[in-house]
């Protein structure tokens, strides 16, 4: 790619951004568009827009981003939200201590020297932004010590930097752990493995008495596991009919009109999606399925609890303080028996995951982690593949009938800028979706430039005027919702989608700590990205996401052990590019990556501790009021073993009627 080429595609992504941000502020100071630009402000009952539509301006989304606390991040959307604003702001702050250093010392050095007169790439060119890189330093030059300093600097910044997060972040997990709200997760643990019953027991029984005998003040009473998928399959179809039946009856009632009082009932086939079979009245045929499934969810329920009891259970304890110590300790001699683990939310047990024995836990976990190296070892053969396949000139080696075309000059501008990165995103899109799954079973340093100022431009420019997913609520909106749950469903945003967020960033971390010193250039667009990444996601986070799950920061450890590895990563890259550049002094890198595992080592013993497990001294803190043991019990009943006529009681009396074992 050219000079030209890159400016063209830096300029376009600029004026797309501004052309999406004007956009956006007058998307979002319409009345009938607030559900989806300030969904979370509505949800928590306040106003969308404080202060009015008159008194706002286009950037007054700007000072309320950068004016707002972390606080009001965590009020708002939660201390994972904080969590993730305290990784944006150490990669931004990482990124502009090194630049200040970098920029001004290396850039020079390149530029001056005429290290391209003697040195050619592979196909024997340059591009002029390679003179502003470590590809103009002469082979052997004394000014191969100013990029050596140069890759200390960025490791110590790193440590530095990394370090004072992690505390921060520490501190953001005691804090909101000693909060006196009751939280149901702080007074249960999960059991697994537990062994066979004895003889002249229930299951039910032998989890009470082992409990009770080891905390027997605190222990207040235990919720067996149970196979809930016949009974899920039940109380989904339920679900399903009740909708149906709301939106049926929302049809009846707006087509009564004065000309036609009586209105139009709605009708539908019973057959294969509603397209085949015999045609019936909506309403009565989904108050009929209604009274059937009621029926059939209420003798399940019953079959559940007393017949499909699995090897594990919740267990609760009055105080919060020993329901910690609890999941901490050791409570068998071997570990594959009476394993313990904190409880997460109620809504993240993945309840049939809760029988997996340990053996085959600790096979799967590692199967998994062979798999996910493998996937990422091989996505490098693909996207190097990608990143030359969707080069101009190779497309048009390949694919001759596109010449003509190509030849147009204000064309083959706009694809030398854009293609091959269009396909890399595109292509990078598809490994998220892989690695969730599975966590529940020749491009140069132009190339990556344009890469990451389209990602920043583009992406966060489409992030802010949700432009995607105010089209999708109109139309929805106006074809298919006929009730306020389904008006509701179709406005609601979901959270900030950490699963799938996080790596794309770490990709960016990755690529800009790779290149920080081979071509300094990249850092002021890293800069950019996590800048005005820092910037529109506060927006998003104070008045669109709404988070779905809580877990105090838990996620902090990956993302630090994820820049360290990318650190890593770049100090054994600067190895063997100052290896090829034929510095005698290239084996002073070593000690580099050494460092990082010794610093990630340190770490990991200082804070990681109190990511596994609350501290007990946090536990410890007051409540400001008696926690209703009721409540919490209840609130990790599984939706389809609720009803009316089975509560936490008959659920606990189920359990305990349960047929008595035979001698195993």
């Amino acid at each position: 790619m050219d000079f030209t080429s890159f400016l063209t595609s830096l300029g376009t992504s600029f004026v797309i951004f501004l052309v999406l941000m004007i956009v956006f502020a007058f998307l979002s100071s319409r009345p009938g568009n607030n559900v989806v630009y300030y969904p979370n402000r509505i949800l928590k009952g306040l106003d969308p827009l404080e202060g009015g539509y008159k008194s706002r301006n286009p950037f007054s989304w700007i000072k309320e981003a950068l004016t707002s606390s972390e606080r009001d991040v965590i009020a708002m959307s939660g201390v994972d939200t904080a969590v993730y604003f305290v990784f944006l702001t150490t990669v931004l702050s990482i990124l502009v201590l090194s630049g200040v250093i970098l920029l001004p010392v290396l850039l020079p050095l390149s530029v001056t020297d005429h290290g391209m007169k003697t040195q050619t790439t592979s196909n024997g060119t340059f591009s002029e932004l390679d003179k502003l890189s470590m590809a103009n330093i002469t082979a052997k030059s004394s000014r191969l010590w100013g990029f050596f300093i140069a890759c200390y600097w960025v490791s110590i910044v790193t440590f530095a930097l990394l370090w004072r997060a992690y505390k921060h972040v520490s501190w953001l997990r005691a804090e909101a752990l000693k909060s006196p709200d009751v939280k149901p997760e702080q007074f249960a643990i999960v059991v697994r493995d537990i062994p066979h019953v004895p003889q002249g027991q229930t299951r039910k029984e032998q989890v009470d008495s082992y409990f009770r005998d080891i905390y027997p003040e605190t222990f207040y009473r235990s919720m067996i596991v149970t196979d809930n998928k016949v009974v899920n399959k039940i109380w989904e179809s339920l679900e399903k009919y009740t909708k149906k039946l709301a939106r049926a009856e929302a049809v009846y009632a707006g087509s009564k009109t004065t000309a036609k009082p009586e209105g139009t009932r709605p009708t539908n086939k019973t057959g294969f999606l509603g397209l085949v079979g015999k045609k019936v009245d909506t309403i009565e045929y989904c108050n009929e399925k209604i009274n059937e499934l009621e029926a059939r969810l209420e003798s399940e329920q019953k079959v559940t609890l007393r017949e499909k009891q699995q090897d594990a259970a919740v267990v609760f304890f009055s105080s919060r303080v020993v329901a910690a110590s609890a999941s901490q300790s050791l409570h068998a001699q071997m570990v594959d028996t009476w394993s313990v683990f904190d409880a997460p939310e109620p809504n993240q047990l993945i309840w049939p995951n809760l029988k997996i024995k340990y053996f085959q836990r600790e096979l799967r976990q590692y199967l998994v982690y062979f798999i996910v190296a493998l996937t990422i070892f091989f996505y490098m053969i693909p996207i190097t593949f990608i990143s030359a396949l969707t080069t101009l000139d190779n497309l048009v080696k390949y694919l001759p009938f596109i010449k003509p075309i190509v030849n147009i000059k204000a064309l083959k501008t706009v694809l030398e800028a854009y293609l091959p990165q269009l396909a890399l995103i595109i292509f990078l899109a598809l490994l998220p979706k892989l690695l969730l799954f599975l966590s529940k079973f020749e491009g140069n340093a132009t190339f990556f430039l344009t890469y990451v100022a389209l990602k920043f431009f583009i992406g966060y420019g489409l992030e802010l005027s949700r432009i995607v997913p105010l089209i999708i609520y109109h139309l929805k909106r106006k074809y298919l919702c006929k009730t306020e749950a389904e008006l509701k469903e179709a406005w609601r945003p979901g959270d900030l989608g950490y699963g799938t967020r996080v790596p794309g960033d770490m990709l960016i971390v990755t690529i800009v700590f790779c290149y920080s010193v081979i071509a300094p250039v990249i850092i002021p667009f890293g800069a950019l990205y996590f800048g005005l990444g820092w910037l529109v996601l506060r927006n998003q986070a104070l008045k669109v996401y709404v988070p779905t799950f809580e877990s105090y920061g838990r996620m902090w450890p990956h993302i630090h052990n994820r820049i360290l590895a990318s650190l890593i990563l770049y100090q054994i890259t600067m190895f063997g590019y100052f290896g090829t550049q034929k510095f005698y002094y290239t084996p002073l890198v070593l000690p580099l990556p050494i460092l990082s595992l010794v610093f990630g080592f340190v770490c990991a013993k200082k804070f990681y501790p109190a990511f596994q497990h609350p501290a007990l001294e946090v536990a410890a803190n007051t409540l400001k009021e008696v926690p209703n043991m009721e409540l919490i019990f209840g609130a990790y009943i599984p939706p389809s073993l609720r009803s009316e006529k089975i509560d936490g009681d008959r659920v606990e009396d189920a359990l305990s009627q349960a047929s008595r074992t035979t001698p195993v």
